[in-house]
């Protein structure tokens, strides 16, 4: 089995014990999302290992050393733009032939959207949400782009949630802070609010969001004021992480594209329905020297024997059929005799397409396609009908070419 490359998690850091049980318990519920895949994580600061580290000790187990890693970070700030990078150039610094690929940021999910609006609920508790003003709190950042993306989720979450209103604030860095937030808040007639820290894991940010909210609230005793939770280590934000490290390394076909020169050479075709008749057709093509072997045979089999095309032995396969074939196709209806051939042909290290069950054969039959002189070949993930479905869409585009 092919070894699938390693997840590593990178992660922000804290010094709170709270915080890095929360993160441990977090990889660990990736890790049962990913039974196969070796899953760890090092993080910015704060908490050991750091990334390069991890990276590092995660590639040095491979023979083949491949890694994703997946950036555990709400929006596009410098740890994704800088940090981040910097400790994969240096992770993979001592392996020359790792293969390290770099996800996108979790960003607004939908599914960590209804976690978020899961903790303003959670905390607003009795009261109605139209009469619930969040005052929705980010991190903060010197890249605008994270500040904009932490704006950009509020707007989404108030679509589906209809509170009363949501204001973005952040706990440092950049204005408006948590405080101004606050008071803009109470300014526009809000009586209960709920602030709600976008944050993953309990950490120095939750601490000052509760600090904070709670001299706020003692200085305005007319305003109620309730905080919610971080996320956690949520099913939600797994699964999100999960898909990154998916859509990195799709569970695509496990094969080696290679085009078969096989003009002049001796191919077996076991079997002679409907879907052989379509691979001898393109046997013949490229000139193969083809023989089927089939007690019956499709009419369009039929005819190109009696033209002289290809060799019909009008029987069942028999042990030795594909001595000297250089390439060998298993299509009949009955499993046991696929089985068959594709053993024989396994012992003669020829390669061999097996039609009912394509992964215990050698080599996969690709959707094609003829254009302006390029043969186009899918190969997907044993889904037939997805892999014609890209194979004409590949032929539209290259045909206006």
């Amino acid at each position: 089995m092919v070894e699938k490359p390693a997840l590593v998690i990178a992660g922000h850091g804290t010094r709170k014990e709270e915080g890095m049980a929360a993160a441990a318990e977090f990889v660990t519920k990736v890790q049962a999302l990913l039974p196969d895949v070796s899953v760890s994580a090092g993080y910015v600061e704060l908490t050991p290992p750091t990334i390069d580290e991890a990276l590092s000790a995660a590639l040095a187990k491979m023979k083949n050393p491949r890694a994703v890693v997946v950036p555990l970070m709400v929006g596009t700030g410098g740890h994704v733009r800088m940090d981040i990078p910097e400790a994969i150039a240096e992770g993979r610094a001592d392996s020359p032939i790792a293969q390290v690929a770099y996800t996108a940021h979790l960003g607004p999910d939908p599914r960590l959207i209804d976690r978020v609006i899961f903790r303003i609920d959670e905390a607003r508790n009795e009261w109605a949400a139209s009469d619930t003003t969040v005052v929705f709190v980010g991190r903060g950042a010197l890249v605008p782009e994270a500040n904009a993306d932490h704006c950009r989720l509020a707007r989404l979450i108030q679509e589906k949630a209809h509170y009363a209103s949501i204001d973005t604030c952040y706990i440092q860095v950049v204005e408006p802070n948590l405080r101004t937030g606050l008071d803009n808040a109470k300014r526009s007639g809000a009586r209960k609010i709920v602030v709600m820290p976008n944050f993953l894991f309990p950490g120095r940010l939750r601490d000052w969001t509760r600090e904070i909210s709670a001299e706020w609230q003692a200085k305005n005793p007319d305003v109620e004021v309730r905080v919610g939770e971080v996320l956690g280590p949520c099913d939600e934000l797994a699964a999100v992480v999960v898909d990154r490290y998916l859509a990195t390394v799709p569970d695509a076909a496990p094969v080696y594209l290679s085009g078969l020169m096989l003009n002049g050479r001796e191919v077996l075709v076991v079997g002679a329905g409907n879907v052989a008749a379509r691979r001898v057709r393109a046997l013949l093509d490229v000139g193969a020297k083809v023989t089927v072997v089939s007690p019956e045979a499709d009419p369009v089999i039929v005819a190109y024997a009696d033209a002289g095309l290809l060799t019909w032995h009008q029987r069942r396969y028999r042990a030795g059929d594909g001595a000297g074939a250089w390439y060998i196709l298993a299509l009949t209806n009955d499993p046991q005799v696929n089985a068959e051939v594709v053993r024989a042909a396994e012992a003669q290290h020829t390669f061999v397409v097996r039609g009912d069950k394509a992964a215990e054969g050698s080599a996969y039959t690709p959707a094609m396609a003829h254009t302006a002189g390029l043969s186009v070949g899918v190969v997907g993930d044993r889904n037939p009908r997805r892999s014609l479905q890209v194979r004409d869409e590949l032929f539209k585009v290259l045909s206006a070419m």
